[in-house]
């Protein structure tokens, strides 16, 4: 393996990183003030996102994070430095370059799985940046970390399938400019285990599709996000012709869609612990405390050099598992994209505690990005299936080897 960027990954990585420089960075302020200015979070859509969208479209720096003719044509390999620089502003750079979730894997599973129709009526809008959407999996009344327990009902009637059921932290879908809901249900509950599920497209304005609340993360609502909404589906009817890839598919459209999407999480978190070991250091160097620097404590350069090492540790796992994906697909990476899962979280997690800490109680306000970057590093411990899960399948992968 190649450790060096090749010319195309340096050159978009030099675009990138002006574009953060002249662009993003500034925009944070300016984007949190036209959040808040109006009375309702969810009408809101802050002006300078759709200026941070054209001026990256301008620049070439779209839809990087999707291969093959729809997008940027690059490898898991060139993406992952790129994710990382947009994971440094997760609020802003993703949406910013066309490649937040969970659109990105939506657009993913169409590209992959969809009809031409669906495609064109769904996909190109997506493609464009026009609209937004949310994957409707997570279930509060079943352990989701198993995705055969899903409760939701698609069932044929004539020419429609009819949907009902309840999800919650369906991402995305509290956004007024969320159109389309990919819904994961089951079709038929008597056939073999990872038959009985089915993916569907449902448009948000269907009748019966009810928006129950937004649920908060550690107390925020992530307005900047989309949300995350609870939802009810309640008699909902759409055409047979919106089911993706026929019955019974729905369980390996998910796998095929969370290897990519658990990956991407990973390269983002990554900028996100080199933009906290970032604030401890210039922190560690501002602060007075005992008569000299931060930086001169023992207990912060320890964790100064920790995170360091951490971040590179963590860092060449996630190339190596970029690499393997390349090359020999994701079922070949599906130990590292596992361990990965479990390894970037954990340590992003670290870094940012240590960075709160050394920032005292700013670490912990609205002053510094450090306490909105702990709450989204610490649900990546459980999105995309939890720790247990993934430490599970790692410890019976091992296990076998020696049977």
């Amino acid at each position: 393996m190649d450790f060096g960027y090749d010319e195309r990954t340096e050159e978009l990585r030099k675009q990138l990183l002006d574009f953060m420089d002249s662009h993003v960075y500034p925009a944070e302020p300016v984007f949190l003030e036209q959040l808040a200015a109006g009375d309702d979070p969810w009408a809101a859509h802050p002006p300078i996102m759709e200026d941070l969208k054209a001026e990256a479209r301008r620049r070439g720096l779209w839809n990087l994070f999707l291969p093959g003719e729809h997008g940027a044509g690059l490898t898991n390999l060139q993406y992952a430095p790129l994710a990382e620089i947009m994971g440094r502003v997760g609020r802003l750079a993703p949406e910013a370059t066309n490649c937040a979730a969970p659109d990105t894997g939506n657009m993913e599973v169409l590209s992959l799985f969809g009809t031409e129709q669906q495609k064109k009526q769904w996909l190109q809008p997506l493609l464009d940046g026009e609209i937004r959407s949310a994957f409707c999996m997570t279930e509060p009344d079943v352990a989701s970390s198993d995705a055969t327990n899903i409760g939701t009902r698609i069932e044929r009637d004539g020419d429609h399938y009819v949907i009902n059921g309840r999800k919650w932290f369906s991402s995305g879908a509290m956004s007024p400019r969320c159109k389309i809901l990919i819904v994961m249900g089951k079709t038929d509950p008597d056939a073999e285990r990872h038959r009985q599920q089915s993916q569907i497209l449902v448009p948000k304005d269907t009748p019966g599709v009810q928006i129950i609340r937004s649920m908060n993360v550690f107390g925020y609502d992530d307005a900047d996000h989309g949300g995350h909404a609870e939802i009810v589906f309640d008699n909902v009817r759409v055409p047979v012709e919106n089911i993706i890839a026929g019955e019974g598919e729905g369980f390996a459209i998910a796998q095929a869609r969370l290897g990519p999407g658990r990956i991407h999480h990973c390269m983002r978190a990554i900028g996100m612990a080199e933009r906290a070991l970032e604030l401890m250091c210039r922190r560690a160097n501002e602060r007075i405390a005992f008569g000299k620097p931060l930086a001169e404590q023992g207990v912060v350069q320890h964790w100064i050099a920790e995170s360091r090492v951490k971040i590179e540790q963590a860092r060449l796992l996630v190339l190596k598992t970029a690499w393997l994906m390349d090359t020999v697909g994701n079922q070949g990476a599906h130990t590292e994209i596992q361990s990965i899962k479990v390894g970037v979280p954990e340590m992003v997690t670290w870094v940012i505690d240590r960075a709160i800490q050394a920032h005292g109680g700013g670490g912990v306000s609205q002053e510094f990005p450090l306490a909105n970057l702990y709450a989204h590093a610490r649900t990546l411990h459980i999105v995309d299936g939890p720790d247990e899960v993934h430490r599970r399948s790692l410890a019976r992968r091992e296990l076998k080897k020696y049977k």
